[in-house]
């Protein structure tokens, strides 16, 4: 399927949900600070309340609401929201700091390292996240993520899936829209891009929003490749040995 058409020569990925998992790291790490700051909370619907602010808190960017705000001022701002509805107190300046930055610390998906250096052998390999560079560059250090650059909405001024990211990654990577493909576990994400002339790949992550919800998992004939995951990837993407 790939060889009939123009070459892939860079993957650009989604990172939030696709590479990491964010839910199980939010949730690893507001249990060890409950721990350290005797605080009774049910961290998984923390977690997902935080992370359900994150498109509202973006669509008030993107209309001109707020001028242009990174995630980790949208993060902090949807934190110290989540804090007083959950009754969290007592908690330092610090501490809300470094809960903050949780983000940064994000864990990668079992498959993760392993897909990216085998698709590294063939492609260059880049982040095309929301998340601004200093958030990305701090999780690719900490979940050693092997990405020869980090592409950031923050460059362009613009959050996914306005058309300005994923035509901006094509022109700073050098490359025709059609020579880059966007690696995303949401459809929306891989849909936008598509409208862009980017090429698509869906990663199924069922478990991104917790084992209790029904994820949309159905390949679709709209994208050039429907894989399980990065390993998956690697092997409908690159060539068969002989």
């Amino acid at each position: 399927m790939i060889a009939r058409r123009p070459a892939v020569s860079a993957l650009v990925f989604d990172v939030f949900g696709t590479v990491v998992d964010w839910r199980g790291s939010i949730i690893r790490e507001g249990r060890r600070l409950g721990r350290e700051r005797d605080l009774r909370v049910d961290w998984a619907a923390f977690a997902d309340a935080w992370r359900a602010g994150y498109r509202p808190a973006m669509a008030r960017v993107r209309s001109g609401e707020l001028p242009w705000t990174t995630i980790d001022a949208l993060h902090r701002m949807i934190l110290d929201d989540l804090l007083r509805q959950f009754g969290i107190q007592r908690l330092s300046e610090a501490d809300k700091d470094h809960l903050n930055r949780a983000w940064h610390r994000l864990r990668p998906w079992p498959d993760a390292r392993r897909g990216l250096t085998r698709l590294k052998r063939a492609f260059t390999l880049a982040t095309l996240s929301n998340g601004n560079v200093a958030l990305l560059v701090d999780m690719a250090r900490h979940a050693r993520l092997p990405w020869d650059c980090v592409l950031s909405a923050e460059l362009f001024g613009h959050y996914k899936p306005d058309r300005e990211a994923y035509l901006g990654a094509a022109r700073l990577l050098g490359l025709a829209p059609r020579q880059v493909m966007l690696v995303a576990a949401h459809k929306d994400d891989l849909y936008a891009a598509k409208a862009c002339g980017l090429r698509t790949a869906f990663v199924r992550r069922p478990l991104e929003y917790g084992p209790k919800v029904r994820a949309d998992l159905k390949p679709e004939r709209a994208f050039d490749c429907n894989a399980d995951d990065f390993l998956d990837l690697a092997s409908q993407l690159l060539p068969r040995k002989k």
